[in-house]
């Protein structure tokens, strides 16, 4: 079928968010993350929801067959057919990009957002949040103006320096092992450019890859 399949990685902190609403928007995939399916099966109390709830009830990872299990039945609704799909974040690892195939469930374009290392680390470590507005800050590229509002912002505990390196850790010891999984089809987009620069790149291709 014409409808697109698509595939998107990237370090937290690279953008990734703001580019699968702008390639929802543009082209009316169904947008999948992990979480959200997961609580869905969960929700909805289906055969592979059920085992799902019982790992994390008992406070355990989801394996990856449950998970695969979960993103199979997802991506064979009516509404992924006929309007295509956007994976966000899964696979993560070559385990997940192996059982994926395995399933019958094959990408048009894997699309990687690459963004350096000190780069995350400074857009993570300057995040505050306005506690009353819920508004996000950035210290260095969008500061609030108010005085009183930069006297009670707060950082996310997640957001320091150690822990933000060993996410990335934890993101580099797998991405590139998926990566190889889909060479034919991947695409590298810079990910330090002004959001539209880095949309404009995704979307010249994937129109090339559904042309």
């Amino acid at each position: 079928s014409d409808a697109p399949k698509l595939i998107i990685a990237g370090p937290p902190a690279s953008g990734k968010g703001t580019q699968c609403e702008l390639i929802k928007d543009k082209y009316g995939v169904v947008h999948l993350s992990t979480g959200d399916m997961l609580r869905a099966a969960v929700a909805a109390g289906t055969d592979v929801g059920k085992q799902a709830k019982d790992f994390m009830d008992s406070g355990k990872l989801v394996p990856d067959e449950v998970i695969i299990g979960i993103i199979k039945d997802r991506l064979f609704e009516s509404d992924c057919v006929e309007s295509g799909w956007l994976l966000d974040g899964f696979p993560r690892t070559p385990a997940q990009a192996e059982a994926l195939a395995d399933a019958g469930v094959s990408a048009d374009c894997f699309i990687f957002l690459n963004v350096p290392d000190d780069v995350l680390v400074e857009r993570v470590v300057g995040r505050r949040t306005d506690p009353e507005t819920g508004k996000i800050y950035h210290m260095t590229f969008s500061p609030p103006e108010e005085e009183e509002v930069l006297a009670r912002l707060e950082q996310r505990s997640d957001d320091t320096e150690e822990k933000v390196k060993v996410r990335l850790e934890q993101f580099h010891a797998n991405v590139d092992a998926v990566k190889g999984s889909y060479t034919d089809i991947s695409v590298e987009v810079d990910g330090t450019q002004k959001p539209e620069e880095v949309s404009a790149e995704i979307m010249k291709s994937i129109d090339a890859v559904l042309a």
